[in-house]
């Protein structure tokens, strides 16, 4: 199990940028899979990026590839989410999440340890 703490939400116009970062607990962050989701009023959790446990793989959301890029320092425990060109339909709360295993996935039931998110609200 590991504790996630995320960070670096806030208010941002539409077009502007914003890097998002999550924190974990524990000796074992480099044998996890991270991910960020998102969920937004009314809507079901939405997967935005994951990362490879060494970091050399990603894998991103339709609505985000381009914009958004995910990194991991597992000397320092953290995953980062930098969002640029940001739009309305990118508020939402960001959640980070964790995995074990290799394998990628876009599948929020994959993931067995979350954050509680920050929220992100993008001005139009």
């Amino acid at each position: 199990q590991v504790h996630l703490a995320e960070s670096g939400g806030g208010l941002v116009q539409t077009g502007g940028s914003l890097t998002l970062s999550c924190k974990a607990s524990g000796r074992t962050f480099s044998t996890y899979a991270m991910a960020w989701f998102r969920q937004a009023p009314g809507k079901e959790r939405e997967f935005v990026a994951t990362i490879s446990r060494a970091g050399a793989n990603t894998l991103y959301g339709d609505s985000v590839k381009g914009r958004f890029g995910i990194s991991r320092d597992n000397a320092e425990n953290t995953v980062s989410l930098r969002m640029i060109d940001l739009k309305p339909e990118d508020t939402a709360v960001y959640y980070c999440a964790a995995k074990g295993g290799q394998y990628l996935s876009p599948l929020p039931s994959e993931y067995t340890d979350w954050g509680q998110g920050t929220q992100v609200t993008v001005s139009s």
